[in-house]
Formats: C-alpha cells, structure tokens, sequence
C-alpha cells in the first residue's frame, strides 16, 4: 500500500480564495479546487467534506487575519470610534486581500448557509453603535459608509482611480475620528 500525501489545508484554502478572485464565485467549485491544487477531488473533500464547507472555512481564515489586524491598531479597550476608524484603514486599504474578500462576501451570498457567521460578525461588531447617541451614530454612518464603499469598489460596481479612492478613504477617515 502506498504512502498517503499530506494536504495542506491552508494552501488548498489560498487557492480557493485565488480561483474566486480571479474567476468569480461561480467558478469555485471542488473539482476546479482540486485541479488548481494537483490533487483529486476527494483530497479536498477531505479536507472541507463540502463546498459549502472550503467557503466556511475561507470566511474563518478571512475573519482571523482582520481580527489580528485591527488588534494590531486598537487596544482591546478601544471604544467604538477607534475600532471604526482601525475597520475603515483596514478595509479601505488598497491590497490585493480586500478583492479576496469580495469575492468571498459573492461566494457567500451563494452558500446561504455560511451566512449566519456573517451576520453574526456584523452584529457583534454594530453592537456598540447606538444610533441614539452621537458618538455611535457617528461610528454606525462611518462603518456603513465603509462597507459601501469596499462593496462599490471591490465588488467592480464603480471604478475609482487611486486619487478618487483616496478622497473617499480620507472623507471616510475623517468622519470616523470626528466628535470622540
């Protein structure tokens, strides 16, 4: 009996967020994962069982890496204003990981299973933005103005050159760090 090969689930993962990027959520299936990534398709069954699953597992390694960023900007103890503004540096950012993150959010609305955890993390992230307080309406107008304008951009809806994005991430910045 032969030795069974190791998958690597991260790179396996890398390559699911490539094909969705460069192709479109349709495109994401196991059988183009599992030939992008030279194994069978039971290699990455075994690795996520279902699509749906590899899509799961996708939005969990997404939401780590922006956990860990906005960590790295804001203590724990940062007050909403601070966690919006850290949300709108990150996300408005011009790096390749941000289109990843749109197609996923596409690939999402097609396993509407794996919504749940995403309103979970919009919930759990709003939490604090009370719209009967200046301060968190502040916060829940800049963060809404945020996720419109990722969606807008990375989504391919409106084409912005670098200077244009560049008075939207500022006009953004600016009302997130107003009236602290």
């Amino acid at each position: 009996m032969g030795r069974h090969k190791s998958i690597d689930r991260e790179h396996v993962l890398a390559i699911a967020e490539r094909i969705v990027a460069e192709t479109g959520a349709a495109s994401l299936t196991i059988g183009a994962v599992a030939n992008a990534a030279g194994i069978t398709k039971g290699g990455v069954q075994s690795c996520f069982g279902t699509k749906e699953a590899m899509i799961g597992a996708m939005l969990e390694r997404w939401t780590k890496s922006y956990e860990e960023r906005v960590r790295a900007i804001v203590p724990p103890e940062g007050d909403v204003k601070e966690r919006v503004a850290a949300h709108a540096e990150i996300t408005l950012s011009r790096e390749e990981s941000q289109e990843r993150g749109a197609s996923l959010l596409a690939a999402l609305l097609q396993s509407p299973e794996n919504l749940g955890p995403t309103r979970d993390w919009y919930r759990d992230h709003m939490q604090d933005m009370d719209p009967g307080t200046q301060k968190g309406r502040d916060a829940l107008v800049a963060f809404m103005a945020t996720e419109g304008a990722f969606l807008v951009r990375y989504l391919g809806l409106v084409s912005f050159d670098d200077d244009q994005w560049e008075g939207v991430r500022r006009g953004i910045d600016e009302l997130s760090r107003t009236r602290r």
